[in-house]
């Protein structure tokens, strides 16, 4: 279903010790040695309880090392069958922190550090960027949270959805296995950032998103709550495709401008989003 290539990266594997745990990190860097390059922590998929760091090399991380020159970094979180919220969040949140701190020694730039991800990783992209705003340690300057996964209540789009890849009744297995009781309750949103009320001072945030899919309305909610607090937020939708489509069918017509898009708002990030880090 999947293909990918390594061609023109160079990567390497590390571990850190956080929350009395060992996280993997996967590092991707250009075959240039980076030097003030923008630094982008890149949280794969799988609903918060499948998926590996390693599906950085199949979707859009890869095009970030490969066409704009960025230290990707993935973290290997702590998945929900054994581990349910919050332990992949601060999982992600130590590497963010790690980054922070080891900027110089990755080549990145410390105040161009980034935040983005599909699905899950897409959720904890957004509560990543809550999360860090909330505790001031670390400054994000841009997020890229890919047809996320944030809502824990059914949406028009979620509910009685039979598309492939990704529908209502694994949305909802998902969810009650990362929650566990408190699946269909009013919980943090730094579990399920659709719960957040106060969307001011988040990183400007690109996404897209396809109208067949459960996660097609949070997605443009997103969007506009972001819009609403005054957050420089954008979404390209494209029509009839399923869940994942631009990993699943890369050379699709349609995938190739949801992949063209990307890139050229990632491009845009480069030149214009920063955030100075304060200590």
């Amino acid at each position: 279903m999947y293909s990918f290539s390594t061609k023109g990266i160079c990567s390497k594997r590390i571990k850190i010790e956080a929350n009395g745990r060992k996280i993997p990190l996967l590092v991707l860097k250009p075959k240039s040695e980076p030097v003030n390059a923008p630094g982008v922590m890149w949280i794969h998929g799988g609903g918060y309880m499948t998926g590996m760091k390693e599906m950085a090399y199949i979707g859009r991380a890869a095009d970030l090392v490969r066409n704009h020159g960025a230290v990707v970094i993935a973290p290997g979180y702590h998945l929900s069958l054994f581990h349910p919220y919050p332990t992949a969040l601060y999982d992600c949140y130590a590497a963010l922190l790690y980054i922070k701190d080891h900027a110089k020694e990755f080549g990145i730039n410390p105040d161009q550090i980034m935040v983005g991800g599909e699905s899950a990783g897409g959720g904890l992209t957004a509560a990543i960027s809550m999360l860090a705003r909330d505790e001031g340690e670390v400054k994000i300057a841009f997020q890229m949270p890919l047809y996320p996964m944030i809502d824990n209540f059914d949406t028009a789009s979620s509910k009685d959805n039979h598309a492939k890849v990704w529908n209502t009744r694994r949305n909802h297995q998902a969810w009650a296995v990362y929650l566990r009781k408190d699946a269909k309750k009013d919980v943090s949103p730094y579990a399920a950032p659709a719960r957040q009320t106060d969307y001011s001072k988040l990183p400007p945030a690109y996404t897209f998103v396809c109208t067949a899919e459960p996660f097609y309305c949070e997605t443009l909610k997103y969007v506009d709550d972001l819009k609403a607090a005054g957050v420089e937020a954008e979404v390209d939708v494209y029509e009839g495709m399923y869940h994942a489509f631009d990993m699943s069918e890369p050379k699709n017509p349609i995938s190739k401008e949801a992949i063209r898009r990307f890139n050229e708002r990632f491009a845009y990030a480069k030149e214009n989003y920063f955030a100075k880090q304060e200590n």
